[in-house]
């Protein structure tokens, strides 16, 4: 989540929440929290439709799930608290649906191996029964067996 989104759900400037970090940067390391490039930031601003004037003096900061856990620490208000329960809350949904996704995913693969196999199969007994028609709509003569009457003169 962005720096100006996570200062909006606490309620404080984006540029206090920015000072909160910088006050406890050790608490931040990189894969909590990072700076968006130039060019990524950018990229959200053509993405969003955003004007190019006003607004964002710095690049903004990209927070993780551990980012966004470790802020209610760092902004140690009733509202900061309570919204960083709701944050874990949706992370922990999201963690759930993947899981959830994962397995549908994989029982899905498994049908479609099993398909695979049937197609092999039925394919093969299509085979089967073209040789069967094949060899009943032309069948080979057949030697006759037994007494032969001779012919008579």
């Amino acid at each position: 989540m962005l720096d100006k989104d996570l200062a909006v759900l606490y309620g404080v400037t984006t540029g206090n929440l920015n000072k909160a970090v910088k006050r406890n940067i050790k608490r931040f390391p990189d894969d909590f929290m990072f700076q968006l490039t130039k060019q990524e930031f950018e990229n959200l601003l053509f993405q969003f439709g955003t004007s190019s004037w006003g607004g964002t003096r710095n690049l903004p900061y990209a927070f993780t799930e551990q980012g966004v856990a470790m802020l209610s620490g760092v902004l140690n208000s009733d509202r900061a608290i309570q919204v960083n329960i709701q944050i874990m809350r949706i992370f922990t949904k999201i963690r759930e649906m993947l899981v959830e996704n994962l397995s549908l995913r994989l029982e899905v693969e498994a049908i479609k191996k099993k398909l695979v196999n049937h197609d092999k199969n039925i394919e093969l007994v299509f085979s089967y029964l073209d040789e069967l028609i094949e060899k009943h709509e032309k069948p080979k003569p057949r030697k006759m067996i037994g007494f032969k009457k001779q012919e008579e003169e």
